[in-house]
């Protein structure tokens, strides 16, 4: 048979990668395929810089609408980033029907259900692994190979940078401050991390995977997000002295009156997998009604794992080009007019185990005090300790399991007292 002509959008760090993949293992992807894969044209910002690694005999172009309108090009592989230009180009592309392998998470998680609607009408395929994990099959497990399962929740650390600054603040007793910059050093975090700090790239991630999990369209506004720049060492030491890590998650849950969408740093036990998930690797875990608990771990980022990625949606979508559109696997796991309108949760509705650290006074009814505004906000306390230092304390709770609602009443409450030195920290406490 003819080979599949691929056009390639960007030749960064997960584009180059894409090609390198799939000149070094041509004959092997061939024989999986059942036809050779080849690219084509490539569309760059720096022509010089990109003919270095492809060569004088490929197409390049400045122009991705050059790529997406040529006539000659079967599929199309989205590695731009962002969600300007991207989206024009792969709607254009689904618009020429032509098939869609993408890696921009931040594109999906906005646009992914105007995206899946014209692929849909149009009888072309859109395949993004590479978008969520980087080189761990997740979205297949979940999309395939957990199909007979109602998903009940997942739970993962699904952006490497702020795995690794946690880590690092963990084992070396370093600031915040100190293993971010180590992470740019190392190339792990952007000159910009707003992002993955911020916990809004695991967002991105996570909202793709609630909505395979679950049959629900992709609600990235929806989801409660929060990220890991007020976490102080301190906070991870006493964790650590309770039992615990501090990651960064992206958690969903599915409820009887909704689903949980959140990203936020937790405290899970030391023993646990996810506490042992070290430096810039990713893990998830799925729990399905009929398998239990399955555990998804590699690398989250990186040319050659996010590659392996995109080249394994191109060998999917090569088998699949010439099949029944309406037999092929779904986008988002379920049939495109079977998805549910579950509603997300506000996260005041979520409940939860929570950490809480206060620095009050030292001086007698402070404990007594704040136990009573507990109690009267239903909050059950499961355990504590005091470090005093000087004419303050440092009083560390963990509460039972409690209504978000109810837990940042109490806040509010112990705030307004005058024997309060500073904000409290607030983090959740998941047993997974």
């Amino acid at each position: 048979m003819s080979p599949i002509k691929v056009g390639l959008l960007g030749l960064g760090v997960v584009g180059s990668g894409t090609w390198n993949v799939l000149k070094r293992n041509a004959d092997e992807i061939a024989r999986r395929a059942g036809r050779r894969i080849e690219i084509v044209a490539v569309a760059v910002r720096d022509l010089d810089k990109a003919r270095a690694l492809v060569g004088d005999d490929m197409t390049l172009t400045t122009d991705g609408m050059d790529i997406v309108r040529n006539p000659e090009i079967d599929i199309v592989v989205e590695l731009v980033g962002g969600s300007t230009l991207a989206r024009e180009w792969v709607m254009e592309a689904i618009a020429q029907g032509k098939h869609v392998v993408t890696a921009n998470k931040a594109l999906l998680a906005k646009h992914g259900n105007e995206i899946f609607a014209a692929a849909h009408q149009r009888g072309v395929m859109v395949a993004f692994e590479a978008a969520v994990a980087g080189g761990i099959p997740i979205i297949k497990a979940i999309r395939e190979g957990l199909s007979a399962n109602r998903i009940q929740w997942l739970a993962g650390i699904i952006n490497g940078t702020t795995n690794y600054i946690l880590s690092e603040m963990r084992n070396r007793g370093v600031s915040f401050a100190e293993a971010l910059a180590d992470a740019q050093r190392l190339g792990y975090a952007e000159a910009d991390p707003t992002f993955d700090i911020e916990g809004v790239d695991a967002a991105h991630k996570l909202s793709l995977l609630a909505s395979l999990a679950f049959g629900i369209p992709v609600q990235f506004s929806k989801a409660h997000v929060e990220g890991i720049t007020s976490l102080s060492l301190e906070d991870l030491q006493h964790a650590q002295r309770l039992g615990y890590g501090v990651k960064l998650l992206g958690i969903t849950r599915a409820r009887p009156e909704g689903i949980e969408l959140r990203v936020h740093p937790t405290l899970v036990p030391a023993q646990s997998m996810l506490a042992n998930v070290q430096g810039a690797m990713n893990a998830v875990l799925v729990h399905g009604d009929a398998v239990g608990q399955t555990v998804y771990y590699g690398a989250g980022a990186g040319d050659l794992p996010t590659a392996s990625a995109v080249v394994a949606d191109l060998v999917d979508v090569t088998r699949l080009q010439n099949a029944d559109p309406g037999h092929r696997v779904p986008y988002l796991a379920f049939q495109h007019d079977a998805m549910a309108d579950t509603p997300i949760l506000p996260m005041d509705e979520v409940v939860s185990a929570y950490y809480l650290r206060l620095r009050v006074d030292d001086r007698p009814g402070v404990l007594a005090d704040v136990a009573r505004i507990l109690a009267q906000s239903d909050i059950s306390i499961g355990s504590m300790f005091q470090e005093p230092a000087g004419d303050h304390a440092d009083i560390i709770f963990l509460t039972h399991e409690a209504r978000e609602g109810a837990i940042n009443g109490a806040i509010s409450q112990i705030q307004g007292q005058s024997f309060v030195r500073s904000a409290v920290t607030r983090l959740r406490v998941e047993n997974l």
